[in-house]
């Protein structure tokens, strides 16, 4: 993207080669747009993204599958907080993910279980199944 400002009346007299601080300070702002751009692009690429997971659910639990690719069991770490699942892999991981999903109900997490084969990580979040409040009165 190129920005120009209009040229100051005391540049006028003494042609291109002079200093415009104004002028300067533009072109600083643009380059500095697009370098945030392009990093924000590369990061992007880098960071698995919500396309990157698939998600159903049934009655009884939400099932969640991700590609992660060259990591081992054992360098994942999945946390489960309410209703998000947070999934990071550990420092010694070859690779580095990190991602978190927030469902519409709580998770149980002693129900729920993980399985990792061929790079595909698959949740099986079993859903809190709420507890009713229901009082019978008797009629007196």
């Amino acid at each position: 993207m190129f920005f120009a400002t209009a040229p100051s009346p005391l540049a006028i007299g003494f042609g291109a080669a002079f200093y415009h601080p104004l002028r300067r300070r533009v072109y600083a702002q643009a380059g500095g747009s697009a370098s945030q751009f392009l990093e924000n692009a590369v990061a992007a690429s880098r960071n698995p993204t919500a396309q990157d997971a698939a998600i159903s659910q049934d009655d009884k639990q939400f099932t969640l599958t991700l590609d992660v690719p060259g990591i081992a069991k054992d360098q994942l770490c999945i946390r489960i907080e309410g209703a998000i699942v947070r999934i990071e892999s550990k420092e010694d991981a070859p690779r580095r993910y990190r991602a978190a999903y927030e469902f519409g109900q709580d998770i149980e997490s002693a129900t729920s279980s993980a399985s990792l084969e061929n790079g595909v990580l698959t949740l099986a979040l079993a859903k809190v199944v709420p507890l009713s409040k229901v009082a019978e009165l008797a009629i007196a």
